[in-house]
């Protein structure tokens, strides 16, 4: 089965083969990236062969010619099984992945504004498979849907209900493919059943996001009604104070589209720090000393503060926890960061074994000590085999509305 990933102006893939849910082998995986730019190329096997493309759409043919023919992965497309893709934006009316219908495809059209820059180009390639593979089946693998479990009081704003009502203005969470992806992998890797677990997972990473799962139900995660919201992140600025909003916009004179850009493109490490919104060369930054220092130390101070202070929160929330997972660019490879995160919490029986929490490599490992009461793991993401796993459970007929199932 092939996964696709369309961004705003790239288009990733991965081929499986997958004797059944639980059992997938990676064929091939590649990306064309810089869609629309002089840059454009098709990127795979550590090659880089340039392309002259203005949409995902149009890269679909260019995918397929690296990946079918003889001596490569696929003889033909007959051999397609299945192809899944990521759609960013599902809103309330997907609470799990679902195969696509006009019906399907039609819902999705209602959530484009609120991922404009994502969900017009995955219903692109969704349109062009459709064309060249009529008969094959197509699955939607929403990254809101694994959130919608949250009850009311924790997806419903203090503002008048009427916006809700009347606008769907609610908090919907994002990297539900990565969160629930970590969190069945950590259940797995303790032996334990992701029903009968309290979990934390932790998505760090230029968009960062944590998630609070109470026996299997996301019962609350940080993102809100769009990515913006949440912990500091590279370039987005997570939660401010309301009134910062109205307060800028009126003393420079801003409209609407120029301050939501600020929050999302200029914010963050980088508004903070002038230099960077990438947390590896901030670092660099702070050990080089220099002018530009100090505000950069602030910047990842800021930062690390945010995720602490929300892990707080949720320990509250679901009254302790059995497990933290920690994943994406940050988490699974700052064992700095992770160091300064969980510093000072043995009172809450989070303890950190210093060695583990220093090992690197793609497996799936704990990183607490043997006696710390809870387990902190530190789990690779992969989305696209998490959206390859909904497809497999789908082609087999199985109702796949329990996240969790085997």
């Amino acid at each position: 089965m092939l996964v696709f990933n369309a961004g705003s102006s790239s288009l990733k893939y991965k081929l499986f083969d997958a004797a059944d849910a639980e059992h997938m082998e990676v064929l091939a995986q590649g990306m064309v990236d810089a869609i629309g730019t002089d840059h454009c190329c098709l990127k795979y096997d550590g090659q880089a062969a340039p392309a002259q493309l203005s949409s995902c759409r149009d890269a679909l043919p260019l995918v397929f010619e690296q990946l079918v023919g003889e001596g490569k992965a696929l003889a033909s497309l007959d051999e397609l099984d299945a192809v899944g893709h990521r759609v960013a934006h599902g809103g309330d009316a997907f609470g799990c992945s679902a195969v696509i219908t006009d019906e399907v495809i039609a819902k999705i059209r209602r959530f484009n504004h609120l991922a404009p820059l994502h969900n017009p180009s995955a219903l692109e390639v969704v349109g062009r498979c459709r064309e060249l593979l009529p008969q094959t089946l197509q699955v939607a693998a929403f990254d809101t849907a694994f959130h919608q479990t949250m009850p009311a009081r924790n997806y419903v704003y203090p503002i008048p209900y009427r916006y809700y009502e009347e606008h769907g203005i609610r908090r919907f969470g994002f990297h539900g493919m990565s969160h629930k992806y970590v969190s069945r992998r950590a259940a797995q890797f303790l032996g334990r059943n992701p029903h009968d677990l309290k979990m934390l997972t932790c998505h760090l990473g230029s968009g960062a996001s944590l998630a609070a799962i109470d026996h299997g139900i996301s019962m609350d995660t940080t993102m809100g009604y769009t990515p913006l919201d949440g912990v500091m992140m590279g370039t987005r600025s997570g939660s401010v104070a309301p009134a910062i909003i109205t307060a800028i916009m009126e003393r420079e004179g801003l409209s609407a589209v120029e301050m939501d850009a600020i929050l999302n493109r200029e914010s963050g490490l980088l508004g903070v720090s002038g230099v960077t919104g990438d947390l590896r060369k901030l670092k660099e930054v702070i050990a080089a000393g220099g002018d530009d220092a100090e505000r950069s130390e602030l910047a990842y101070d800021i930062f690390l503060t945010s995720i602490r202070r929300q892990i707080g929160a949720y320990l509250f929330e679901l009254a302790g926890v059995d497990c933290i997972v920690c994943t994406a660019g940050v988490g699974e490879n700052d064992p700095y960061a992770r160091r300064l995160i969980f510093r000072g919490l043995e009172p809450f029986g989070i303890c950190i074994d210093q060695d583990r929490n220093m090992v690197t490599g793609r497996e799936d490992r704990i990183i607490s000590t043997d006696d710390s009461a809870v387990k902190v793991l530190v789990i690779p993401t992969d989305e696209e085999a998490e959206i390859a796993r909904d497809v497999a459970l789908i082609s087999a007929g199985e109702d796949i509305s329990d996240p969790y199932k085997y």
